[in-house]
């Protein structure tokens, strides 16, 4: 077929023929190779420019001071929650008055509650599952080579020598 090609000299045409027809094809579909080359550029900039954000992070008091705060709401719940029983215990008169005045609390603050201590649990406990260092897994081990006679299979006796 090349000896007839240039005799016929219908390669150029063949070639023009075809890359006009890919250009064609790139008009109605997306050129995949290019889409992921474009994707991977995006990505390492992206990446690029969230670690110069942080790469020089300034500590002053204020950072400080929020940090410190941010690390108050669990020990305060479970504090308070424990001064609660103590509460009930040493004045129960008191307590039960308190109660008595949360039973007045309209349903939709309780919810609004709940949704604001969940989504900020949730939110602890997503952004610990996306930090883990998941554990690779153990390789296996070869299986013990078993002892025999295996004279009458060549297969078998370069298996148990190597």
């Amino acid at each position: 077929m090349g000896v007839i090609d240039r005799v016929l000299g219908i390669a150029p045409a063949v070639t023009a023929l075809g890359s006009a027809a890919s250009g064609v094809a790139e008009v109605f579909t997306q050129n995949a190779t290019r889409r992921m080359e474009l994707d991977e550029e995006a990505y390492a900039r992206a990446i690029g420019q969230l670690g110069q954000e942080f790469q020089l992070a300034p500590v002053s008091w204020f950072d400080s001071l929020v940090n410190g705060l941010n690390r108050l709401p669990r020990p305060l719940l479970a504090l308070g929650t424990m001064a609660l029983f103590i509460y009930a215990m040493a004045e129960p008169t008191g307590f039960g008055l308190r109660m008595q005045g949360l039973q007045q609390v309209p349903e939709p603050l309780w919810w609004l509650l709940g949704a604001i201590v969940g989504f900020y649990f949730g939110a602890r406990e997503a952004h610990y599952l996306r930090n883990r260092v998941w554990p690779t897994p153990k390789t296996e081990t070869a299986a013990p080579r078993p002892e025999g006679d295996f004279s009458d299979n060549a297969a078998l006796r370069d298996w148990q020598q190597g």
